[in-house]
């Protein structure tokens, strides 16, 4: 049964008033965010010359403030942190380049996630690779086989997280656009200068050890963060011909209930759903357009819910919706790598 709310206009009447950016709310979310990641990076340094089993709390500790840094840098690429456009251009480049994600490249592809999220015609850009169970059929051994590596937690966490970060955005994507490829060019640029720098204050080893040890678990927490908001069960997807912006944003994303202390970490990005109707209101923003919303508060999804999620796999083509490996057992399906 559709949501009613996804064919009102009122979403949008109950939205706007939170999308306006608040430049001293901005500013106080950029010092509280940027100052002490950047502040760990001499204190981890030195807890390394005394012992790197130092390090690991500590880059927890970095990784954390990493992830609020890359939010704000989300926020700068929907033009939603700052009035000002340049504003908001030139501080998403620098938080890029500390976050390893070139500015205007990425800010393409996620537009066109948030365009297409929960649109089974339009899959592969900005989003987490989802097959349907007919094109997993279909596919050939050896596209089955990486479908399956791709989705397996302990790598998609670890290996293709890491890897995402530090080696794919470093590449421009196929048919980029001039301003998109030189953003990835300049970002490169900018980090192996940073990197070097570093590498030649602190050595190649201090650097290499502590990069990792920051990288590595703040990585695998983004990607998580952005897998599960949409791959849950009951999770919206739909043809082109039937898919609805307002219904992709409330059924379509979680509302992700974090604890307080995560909450924080995170940037409110757990209010994903209010975040997907209405990309201009700013994280410092959601939680207030929530609670102010009482028609736009949907079924949370608990932690343990989104453990369960990574169970599911592969979009039914009969009733789009998420379903796991298991599916591929019933009467009539093909051998999983057949």
């Amino acid at each position: 049964m559709p949501d009613p709310r996804a064919t009102s206009p009122d979403w949008q009447r109950m939205v706007a008033p939170f999308a306006r950016p608040n430049l001293r709310q901005a500013l106080w979310q950029l010092a509280t965010s940027l100052l002490p990641f950047l502040a760990m990076w001499p204190i981890m340094f030195w807890a390394g010359r005394i012992s790197y089993w130092l390090v690991l709390p500590l880059a927890l500790i970095a990784g954390a403030f990493w992830i609020r840094t890359f939010i704000i840098f989300h926020d700068c690429c929907h033009g939603s942190y700052f009035k000002s456009r340049k504003a908001n251009e030139a501080v998403g480049f620098i938080l890029g380049v500390l976050t390893l994600t070139p500015f205007h490249q990425w800010r393409h592809d996620h537009n066109i996630h948030h365009a297409t999220a929960g649109n089974i015609d339009k899959r592969y850009t900005g989003d987490v690779p989802t097959m349907t169970v007919k094109e997993y059929l279909a596919a050939p051994w050896w596209k089955k086989a990486g479908y399956r590596i791709m989705r397996y937690p302990l790598f998609l966490f670890t290996i293709g997280a890491t890897a995402m970060f530090t080696l794919l955005h470093r590449i421009p994507t196929r048919g980029a656009g001039k301003r998109e490829f030189w953003s990835v060019i300049l970002t490169d640029l900018a980090v192996f200068a940073l990197l070097g720098g570093l590498g030649l204050l602190v050595g190649w080893k201090a650097l290499l050890i502590v990069g990792l040890a920051v990288v590595a678990p703040a990585t695998a927490a983004g990607v998580w963060l952005f897998y599960v908001q949409h791959q849950f069960e009951g999770v919206y997807w739909e043809t082109r011909d039937r898919w609805n912006f307002a219904r992709a944003g409330l059924e379509g994303s979680s509302f992700y209930a974090l604890p307080r202390l995560l909450q924080w970490v995170t940037g409110n990005i757990g209010f994903h759903h209010i975040h997907h109707l209405s990309p201009k209101v700013p994280s410092y923003r959601l939680e207030a357009c929530h609670k102010a919303n009482p028609a736009l508060q949907v079924k949370p999804l608990s932690m343990l819910q989104s453990v369960k999620g990574v169970r599911l796999h592969l979009i039914d083509d009969a009733t789009r919706q998420l379903v796991g490996w298991d599916v591929l057992k019933r009467p009539g399906r093909a051998a999983p790598l057949a």
